[in-house]
């Protein structure tokens, strides 16, 4: 399609019932996100002419709602993709490379005839590009080369996984110009994973990617490292009356790293305790066969770790049956579980070395606040958005109440703290 057809598809009201049911809105919402479209056509145009033929992806950003810390342990977990996404203005190209310039960031340009890791590129886009395209072209598809342009509303530190969807919308993009649409959208997820562990430098899990591609609420199995099962969740958060939060503590994840290493590691002490890798691999009745030795041998937090592990494994099996049932109640129970168990076993809600400092701890507390104040009718739910020890919360409110909610959070955390979001129900997606 050439670019001013595509200029024009959105705004002459062509897109507008694809974009109410990807990004789950209505008409004021949809005017928004069609304008956003708009303007990145003229962007994209700006920079790489005006005469191209053009395609145009999305892919969002994601939520946690349950298996909190499990993934790692090849255990289960419940996401959701979220109406936040990135979005690309694309055209192909025969020369080899891959030019993507990001609003807000200077372009990043890949030769595609050299895709070797380069360190320098480690915790950058571009080590993200290269090794994208490597996965692909390994895989045998003949990537030749695109420019795009792209802006995104998942911001960086934001809780929302802003680097897998922009490993998704990547990994989108070569699948529809180079193979056809062939590969799946966990294969997509896949080589985003693989990009960011060994291109990008980070040893990630798969969570993030699956939920960002695959899109909805996802139940994801990760007992086969190589080939996890990803199932959509059917299931219309709007339909039962409740809205989605990410609540911002404003806590910084700066010197938590040690914090964050600690919690796999202690898990995989239990682990190796029986000779196995991970404590999926443990079943739960030896685990606590074990309790006395484990106390003795590695102390009383692995031990407590390894007990939410086993709970919140379950937990997040039961909150995709809950779903499933239409059971929203239980669903509401089983994530405030969730959240106090997070607090007192896993123990990721501050860090014991800056104990001073409990950002978390007082977001949740404040949310209970609020929630005390409900009908029992309308009870919320809440927990510990992610990693933990700084970064989000998470809330499901009473639509009625929402709009009190964002304001009261505000007040206490700060203007901008509290997010209303929706569940998306596709990932990652070429719209154009």
């Amino acid at each position: 399609m050439k670019l001013a057809q595509a200029k024009e598809a959105f705004l002459m009201g062509t897109m507008n019932e694809k974009i109410k049911h990807i990004y789950a809105c209505g008409d004021e919402d949809c005017e928004t996100t069609i304008q956003r479209y708009a303007d990145a056509v003229n962007c994209f145009a700006s920079l790489y002419g005006e005469n191209r033929e053009v395609s145009v992806f999305s892919a969002p950003g994601r939520t946690e709602i349950g298996g909190n810390h499990t993934d790692h342990q090849r255990g289960h977990v419940l996401a959701a993709a979220v109406n936040l996404d990135v979005i690309a203005v694309v055209s192909r190209n025969e020369d080899y490379k891959i030019r993507i310039k990001s609003q807000g960031y200077p372009e990043d340009e890949i030769d595609l005839t050299n895709l070797a890791v380069q360190e320098n590129e480690k915790n950058g886009s571009k080590g993200l590009i290269r090794g994208i395209a490597n996965r692909f072209i390994e895989m045998g598809y003949p990537v030749s080369g695109f420019d795009a342009y792209t802006t995104s509303q998942v911001l960086s530190g934001s809780g929302l996984s802003s680097s897998a969807a922009f490993e998704v919308l990547v990994g989108t993009i070569i699948n529809a110009l180079f193979c056809s649409g062939k590969e799946s959208a966990m294969k997509i997820a896949q080589v985003g994973k693989y990009a960011e562990n060994v291109y990008f430098g980070k040893p990630s899990g798969l969570m993030d990617q699956a939920a960002s591609s695959v899109g909805g609420f996802v139940a994801i199995d990760f007992a086969d490292k190589d080939k996890p099962k990803a199932q959509q969740v059917d299931f219309d958060l709007n339909s039962c009356g409740y809205a989605l939060c990410i609540i911002d503590t404003h806590a910084s994840h700066a010197d938590l790293t040690p914090d964050y290493a600690a919690i796999p590691e202690e898990m995989k002490k239990v682990a190796a305790h029986f000779g196995k890798e991970v404590l999926s691999e443990v079943p739960e009745t030896q685990f606590y066969g074990h309790i006395p030795e484990l106390r003795k041998e590695i102390g009383d937090r692995p031990v407590l770790r390894a007990m939410h592990f086993y709970s919140d494994d379950k937990r997040a099996k039961d909150e995709a049956l809950a779903l499933r049932m239409k059971d929203f109640e239980k669903f509401k129970q089983l994530v405030r579980a969730s959240g106090e168990s997070s607090f007192m076993y896993l123990q990721n809600i501050y860090s014991a070395e800056h104990w001073n400092e409990q950002a978390v701890s007082v977001t949740l507390g404040l949310i209970a606040h609020f929630a005390a104040g409900l009908p029992e009718k309308d009870a919320m739910a809440w927990r510990v958005h992610g990693g933990g020890f700084a970064g989000t919360v998470q809330a499901f409110v009473p639509q009625k109440y929402a709009a009190d909610f964002v304001q009261t959070m505000n007040s206490w955390l700060g203007e901008g703290s509290c997010h209303l979001l929706r569940v998306r129900p596709v990932g990652g997606t070429q719209m154009l």
